[in-house]
């Protein structure tokens, strides 16, 4: 299939703004939730040991549907199921807002998930289908990605002021005038690629049962330890799962993930890392906000606002630093220097204590954790979607959102099993709040032992090459055929 791109230059012009706000939204709403949780908890009477799943469902579904998500839109359209992705999102928003229960509210989550699912890979394939191959589309793909880390921070902010002023359902409602906004701009978006063939459901169910499985299990384990037999049982089913997964791959006519799109070693090396960066983020950002609100009895606003130094550092890494570092080197080094800062950032945050001053360790660790973050981001993103081909855009694009949401789901399962674990193994008569503090920084070392893996996976398999040969049009690279 040939790369033809016939977008108008106004037209592109209003295009990004529109994908970058709903790429904005999808990856806010993952977090949005997190500093409002307590308050979620007492008004719903969700138990603490349960409050996770609020995060986590959305970013199940979210993750676990991406790839279908992303070959839907290959199919039927990316403009078509962009619109109806933004239509699902809207109406959960507005089932959670009213919810009544915390069954009902961790459904809506789930349905948000679903909508983002569709909403998300078909936002970066338009992206690919709008700008030309080369500085314009990773300038354009750079916006994307920083919106990426940039949102989970933005609904950490938002949340806190929502939840303080107006409520926590408010949280849930501010979705619904912000997608609208959004639904409106799609004209300005191009119909996009599609492609002949069918979409892969058994695929599809597989793999999101198995990643919903491996969760569970994980999240069981941090509660009741791996002898458990639900624990086993669902660990089992997950493997099976898995397994079953990719023979379907290997024998279906149109595999939900084609063997071609990972058969590139930079692309697995930049979707793993991406997985590895978002294990450790959602993490972090649960066990800064329990740290903040249980600990130093930060109100919800005032501990939005303590997540403004993360929104900073993000907007620099990406904005600023990643992209002059993209220009001048290899994306493995960009990947590489960003994990070292997140890291040393995740080592500054275990110095935190019940009366540690936040101008010592909380402000500036977030500050530098932002930056490096922001700077894996960008780069990340560049190198899961380069290089692919045209027909298989929607499923590159749905890999590299997968990766870091299912990234986040398990990372969180994880690392809030250690923190549980660290936090009960303190010896007799530690103060509660000495005790959660352990817990808690030990959960945060865990996610710079991420960090580190991620660091490793960059070196190991991205190529050494200087990012301005990566910009070069490869002969089947993403592009654009309007149908």
């Amino acid at each position: 299939m040939t790369s033809i791109n016939t977008t108008h230059p106004e037209r592109s012009g209003l295009a990004l703004p529109v994908i970058a706000a709903a790429q904005l939204l999808m990856v806010m709403d993952g977090t949005i939730v997190t500093v409002g949780l307590p308050v979620i908890g007492t008004g719903l009477g969700i138990a603490e040991t349960d409050l996770d799943w609020v995060l986590t469902a959305y970013a199940l579904a979210f993750g676990g549907l991406l790839l279908a998500g992303g070959r839907a839109g290959d199919l039927f359209g990316r403009r078509r199921l962009f619109r109806a992705g933004l239509v699902v999102f809207l109406a959960a928003s507005l089932v959670g807002g009213l919810a009544g229960n915390g069954t009902m509210l961790i459904a809506a989550r789930i349905l948000q998930g679903v909508g983002a699912a569709i909403v998300a890979p078909a936002a970066l394939s338009l992206l690919a289908d709008t700008f030309p191959a080369g500085p314009e589309r990773n300038k354009a793909l750079g916006v994307y990605g920083a919106m990426g880390g940039l949102g989970s921070v933005a609904g950490l902010l938002l949340g806190g002021a929502l939840t303080e002023y107006l409520g926590w359902r408010w949280i849930m409602f501010v979705n619904i005038p912000i997608a609208l906004l959004v639904l409106a701009g799609t004209f300005a978006l191009m119909p996009g690629t599609r492609q002949r063939g069918g979409l892969d459901l058994p695929g599809a169910a597989t793999v999101t049962l198995a990643l919903g499985s491996l969760v569970y299990a994980i999240n069981r384990a941090g509660s009741h330890g791996l002898g458990d037999g639900l624990t086993l049982t669902f660990g089992a089913v997950a493997v099976a799962l898995l397994v079953a997964f990719l023979v379907i791959q290997r024998t279906a006519r149109s595999p939900i993930l084609p063997s071609g799109v990972l058969a590139d070693r930079g692309r697995l090396g930049a979707n793993l890392v991406m997985l590895l960066m978002g294990a450790g983020q959602l993490a972090t950002f649960y066990f800064l906000t329990l740290y903040m609100q249980t600990i130093k009895q930060y109100s919800p606003m005032i501990t939005g606002l303590a997540y403004l130094p993360f929104a900073i550092g993000i907007g620099i890494g990406s904005g600023v630093i990643g992209p002059r570092l993209q220009a001048r080197t290899s994306t493995r080094i960009v990947l590489a220097t960003g994990m070292a800062v997140a890291t040393a950032a995740m080592g500054w945050f275990s110095l935190l204590t019940p009366d540690q001053n936040p101008l010592l360790v909380l402000l500036p660790a977030q500050l530098a954790g932002g930056i490096g973050l922001g700077i894996g981001f960008v780069a990340a993103t560049i190198g899961g979607v380069q290089g692919v081909a045209p027909h298989d855009s929607g499923i590159a694009s749905g890999l590299v959102n997968t990766s870091q949401q299912i990234g986040g789901a398990l990372g969180l399962a994880v690392l809030a099993g250690i923190a549980v674990t660290a936090a009960t193994s303190q010896p007799a008569g530690t103060p509660l709040h000495d005790a959660l503090t352990s817990g808690y920084t030990a959960g945060m070392l865990g996610a710079g032992g991420f960090y580190l893996a991620a660091i490793l996976t960059a070196v190991l398999l991205l190529r050494p090459r200087p990012a301005n040969r990566d910009s070069e049009p490869a002969p089947e690279t993403l592009g654009s055929t309007p149908g």
